[in-house]
């Protein structure tokens, strides 16, 4: 586990990845205001459809696991910029240590993991007939869970100053929003408290699981494999022509297994005379 040390209080650097989320999720929320004094009922109608509904997602409405964090309800102006500003901090501090790549991964993982849990205690009230209360679910918490908990796992002696007053270290700041859900479950928002905690753990996952550099790294080393792979076949098949039209000419030529020629005698001109 990394040790560092205090973290001062000012924003960290506002670039890549935490760059693109913070703007991205801003852009969403003008756009739904802009909407909403030019056409409020068409506004409405597609935040319906952008929301996560777990019953609305399994008759067939497919992109909602992605777009729900997207939705910001403009009349939740200082829960928006609490959003935001977890982003800025906790992205950009992630991001001091990591490439662009993971911290998209990591983010995108914990939306996801949120919904999926969501969708599981849905899934599961229902098999058990119980009278579960869903809520729709909208905004980007279950992102900036994975973030909080990334931090809290790999760099937990690090020093936060909570409220802006109080210091405290990443791993017990992560610890007392993770028991703040697991209190929520048992009141009414049980649902958003267990979408929660599916966000923390998914974003356990990622770190856990996800290469260093990222997926994309992997992918594109992977790629670059293939594609190395087919010219190697190339170069052996041309090869293998080669020696057949050479032997055709009564002189011998002979390749390795990549294609290159082996040379068994510098000296021996007579191959090529």
């Amino acid at each position: 586990m990394a040790r560092i040390g205090a973290t001062p209080l000012a924003f960290p650097d506002f670039h890549g990845a935490t760059r693109r989320l913070v703007l991205v999720n801003l852009g969403a929320y003008f756009l739904v205001a802009i909407g909403g004094l030019i056409a409020p009922l068409a506004t409405r109608s597609a935040l319906a459809g952008l929301i996560f509904d777990p019953a609305a997602f399994l008759h067939g409405w497919l992109w909602q696991p992605l777009t729900y964090s997207l939705v910001h309800p403009t009349s939740l102006v200082l829960g928006t910029l609490f959003e935001l500003l977890s982003i800025w901090f906790l992205a950009g501090f992630l991001e001091a240590f990591h490439n662009d790549a993971w911290i998209m991964g990591l983010y995108i993982a914990s939306v996801l993991g949120t919904a999926l849990a969501a969708l599981a205690i849905y899934g599961a009230s229902a098999a058990m007939g119980s009278a579960l209360i869903t809520f729709p679910l909208y905004g980007c918490f279950g992102g900036i869970f994975g973030l909080l908990m990334a931090i809290g796992v790999l760099y937990g002696d690090v020093q936060f100053q909570m409220f802006f007053v109080i210091g405290i270290k990443a791993r017990y700041m992560a610890l007392i929003y993770a028991l703040v859900a697991i209190a929520m479950m048992f009141g009414s928002m049980r649902m958003y408290a267990f979408a929660q905690i599916g966000g923390a753990l998914a974003g356990l996952a990622f770190i856990r699981m996800a290469p260093r550099r990222g997926f994309s790294f992997v992918l594109s080393e992977k790629l670059y494999g293939l594609r190395n792979g087919y010219y190697r076949w190339k170069r052996r098949r041309a090869a293998k022509k080669f020696e057949v039209y050479m032997r055709s000419q009564g002189r011998t030529v002979k390749f390795d297994g990549s294609g290159k020629q082996i040379d068994e005698d510098p000296d021996d001109k007579k191959r090529w005379n």
